[in-house]
């Protein structure tokens, strides 16, 4: 009698660049239930999918596998291997970036020299690195700047893309954050609503928050907030059903303030509540809401 033989769900593959957070990474999606392969070679991914096809976390959750990719022939190897695992099941490259200066700060930290080799400086293989992986992450289907997340951050953001039920991870990602601590990199596109009013100023709403309905109800006291979101959201009801046509994975909006605690939170939550129902699955992300702030 011939052995019924299943199919691997789905295959994540996570690369980028060394010090961004691969490990991290890999050990969060192995926690929600993924085979988790640290550090293989490209071409012998596909083989594995042959030896998982009765392996109950792969069938049931999917693969997740790093990869680093420090070299021309690596990087072949890499184009010619997702090719091949796109016959077998439905795969996504995760992308992991970081600043030139944080990879190089976080490098100095654990004492580690840079993989591509002792003959170079820890920017000099930073920045070659970089110029290696860039046909990757152009081509990447979810690429996650991790230069501002703490470890907490990180993961809520992995759970958002990849808990899904479906195993699809979410269509809208929406994220609040602060100009002074930085625009997020991964973004597509940036709403800058330092325009209106802060509540910062406002002596019993400074120790609240976006979330809260006095700062809602303060906001929304302005014509400006209000013909902001009407323009935002007709500008979103044209670009998201167009975008998502085009076969990208995700759309990732940004609203930003200036400490990323009352107006960035507040629109955030607005635009979330409108676009719940968007297909494919939304997330809210408040990236700097939780940082003390003191200007």
């Amino acid at each position: 009698m011939e052995k019924h033989v299943e199919t691997v769900r789905q295959c994540v593959i996570v690369t980028g660049m060394s010090g961004a957070g691969k490990t991290t990474t890999l050990k969060v999606l192995e926690d929600q239930g993924f085979f988790a392969i640290d550090n293989i070679p490209p071409m012998l991914l596909p083989q594995l999918f042959h030896l998982l096809s009765d392996h109950r976390a792969a069938v049931q959750k999917g693969i997740a596998a790093t990869i680093d990719i420090r070299s021309e022939r690596l990087l072949d190897d890499f184009v010619a291997a997702l090719s091949l695992l796109k016959n077998y099941t439905s795969v996504r490259v995760l992308f992991l970036n970081a600043t030139d200066e944080v990879l190089l700060s976080r490098f100095e930290q654990t004492r580690r020299r840079h993989p591509l080799g002792d003959n170079l400086s820890i920017r000099e293989g930073i920045q070659r690195e970089r110029l290696l992986l860039t046909p990757i992450l152009e081509d990447a289907d979810v690429v996650i700047d991790t230069s501002l997340m703490d470890p907490q951050q990180n993961r809520r953001r992995l759970l958002d893309e990849f808990s899904d039920a479906s195993g699809v991870g979410v269509s809208l990602l929406l994220t609040s954050f602060g100009f002074k601590y930085g625009v997020p990199q991964d973004c597509n596109y940036v709403f800058d609503v330092r325009f209106v009013p802060n509540p910062f100023y406002v002596a019993e709403l400074k120790s609240l928050s976006g979330k809260d309905e006095a700062v809602k109800k303060y906001l929304e006291s302005f014509v400006e907030t209000r013909e902001f979101m009407d323009a935002c959201t007709r500008f979103l009801d044209f670009v998201i059903p167009r975008y998502l046509d085009t076969g990208k994975a995700q759309l990732h909006v940004a609203i930003g303030c200036t400490g990323g605690r009352h107006r960035s939170v507040a629109l955030a939550e607005w635009l979330f509540a409108r676009y719940r129902d968007t297909a494919g699955g939304i997330a809210l992300n408040h990236r700097d809401v939780a940082r003390v702030q003191a200007f």
